[in-house]
């Protein structure tokens, strides 16, 4: 009985931020960060840092993926359906009803201005989210070297996306290896 309250509070969650978040992915995840990390302290930061990575790295969207995954995480097969169903629905009506009227509301200055100001609204809340985000992506110095390199190879080699991937894991493997044998602690 309940793994279905947590279901149905995934299915909640998740139809609130299909609805009420502008912006895209990142800003769904902004809010994720608030209810699931600092709020409820059900995932910490470095836990949505992978999510949010292992999301990206899959086929589809990212959002989606990451979606599946957290229910996945906290509810198991039928809490990652839940987080998408819920996640999806909500804006898929919304964007019906849109899709309705648009012709009658396209030249309007009113609704023109509005999604001006719900576009700039979604700058910061991305932008805190970056910040959080990356605070846990450099757990040691030399992860900031991995970034480097990865940079470089990407901007002035051209290099594939996939081999940035295999890169930063075998990287990654190695630093956190040889930082734990060292007795580093995770900041």
């Amino acid at each position: 009985m309940e793994r279905w309250k947590t279901i149905g509070r995934l299915l909640l969650d998740f139809m609130e931020f299909g609805l009420f978040t502008f912006g895209g992915g990142w800003s769904i995840v902004a809010q994720m960060q608030k209810r699931y990390v600092e709020e409820k302290k059900i995932l910490t930061q470095e836990e949505l840092l992978d999510l949010t990575s292992v999301g990206r790295s899959l086929p589809g969207t990212m959002i989606t993926n990451v979606a599946m995954l957290f229910g996945y995480r906290i509810a198991g097969f039928w809490g990652g359906v839940v987080c998408v169903v819920g996640m999806i629905v909500p804006p898929m009506a919304v964007l019906s009803l849109i899709t309705l009227f648009y012709y009658a509301v396209r030249h309007n200055p009113w609704v023109m201005a509005a999604m001006t100001g719900v576009r700039c609204a979604v700058v910061p809340i991305i932008g805190s989210t970056l910040v959080g985000m990356v605070k846990g992506a450099f757990r040691w110095q030399p992860c900031i070297a991995v970034l480097a390199v990865s940079f470089c190879l990407y901007l002035f080699w051209n290099v594939n996306c996939v081999w940035l991937v295999v890169i930063g894991a075998v990287s990654g493997l190695a630093i956190s290896k040889y930082m734990e044998g060292k007795g580093a602690e995770t900041p």
